[in-house]
């Protein structure tokens, strides 16, 4: 039989550090698990938590938090080139990219450090120094919530794009991820070293190992980013905006530096960090929120903020990109 928690605190599970209670709450280490708790409360609202490391909380919750918690990870076929590999969904990201760093296996070196769970990546098409996480995607097995079956959802139908996928858009809370699939690569590997700060670290090494890209990537998102634990923050806040070619060499004429990356042959990708500094809200702090000193794209939260708050500042600074660059920017964190 079940056992509900009742009026949990959700700040152990967020990385926000954001105080909001959950009326019900239930750790979930199995499918069969998660089967039976949307069978006996359809009467219950529900949410699903993973690392609780792209999520916002801006009020108490009155329905079921279910925490993901089923762990695994299991090679399913392997040749000289290549090995399939599935992995539970409540198993740590950063913790399965060290497993195939310990094995070897390649493809996700540039991910490293990303805080979240594994099932929560296909959400979201995580993806950081010109590589996203459909590079390596095969497959995800998924929890149809209407039917309660569950179902084998290949790559081709998973539609992903830039931060997105059918789990944020048209399939949202339609399904929860249960495992996924990824194919990985054997040595030699196919590296992706020329993005950013990544290539300025082997402009004099031509062929590192995996291991030394994925150090490469750490140690840069360290510079960069704050330790949650020490500074709640839920990563980039923002996406990077995509802008017409166009719209960019209007831009150009004000910003003759503005950065860009093509996205394709009408659009270019702007960094949002850089719109935001330009406003000199890098560093600002209001009350116990702020936009974190070494990057514009991380709010922070100083000790006891709350989501609201958060909130309200993520909105000024769009609102203020809006007016001076007339560019909307897009929110990669769930509001809950």
């Amino acid at each position: 039989m079940l056992k509900f928690k009742e009026n949990v605190s959700l700040k152990p599970y967020n990385t926000f550090g954001i105080e909001a209670q959950t009326k019900y709450f239930y750790k979930a280490t199995n499918t069969l698990e998660l089967k039976e708790i949307l069978a006996k409360n359809q009467n219950l609202t529900f949410q699903v938590l993973g690392g609780g490391s792209n999520v916002l909380f801006t009020k108490n919750y009155e329905g079921i938090t279910i925490l993901i918690a089923n762990k695994g990870i299991k090679v399913l076929q392997e040749t000289p080139e290549i090995v399939v590999v599935e992995v539970q969904s409540g198993e740590n990201w950063h913790e399965f990219v060290l497993w195939c760093l310990n094995h070897n296996y390649g493809g996700v070196e540039n991910l490293a450090l990303i805080p979240g769970s594994v099932g929560a990546a296909p959400i979201q098409n995580i993806g950081a120094y010109g590589v996203e996480l459909t590079s390596v995607f095969k497959s995800c097995k998924a929890l149809n919530i209407k039917t309660l079956e569950e179902e084998i959802i290949v790559k081709k139908d998973c539609e992903f794009k830039y931060r997105s996928s059918i789990f944020k858009t048209h399939q949202k809370r339609k399904y929860i991820i249960t495992s996924v699939c990824f194919q990985l690569q054997k040595y030699p590997h196919q590296l992706k070293i020329e993005y950013g700060a990544l290539k300025a670290e082997f402009k004099n090494n031509h062929l590192p190992k995996i291991q030394e890209v994925a150090a490469a990537v750490i140690k840069i998102r360290e510079s960069k980013l704050p330790n949650h634990k020490i500074l709640g923050n839920s990563g980039s806040f923002f996406k990077n905006p995509l802008v017409s070619m166009s719209h960019y060499e209007l831009l150009k004429l004000n910003y003759p530096e503005l950065p860009c990356y093509r996205a394709s042959n009408e659009q270019v990708k702007i960094p949002a960090a850089w719109l935001i500094d330009q406003l000199g809200l890098k560093g600002t702090r209001h009350g116990d929120v702020g936009v974190h000193k070494n990057q514009a794209l991380v709010l922070v939260n100083y000790g006891k903020a709350k989501g609201k708050e958060v909130l309200d500042l993520a909105k000024k600074i769009q609102s203020a990109v809006k007016e001076t660059f007339n560019i909307s920017l897009e929110t990669e964190v769930n509001i809950l």
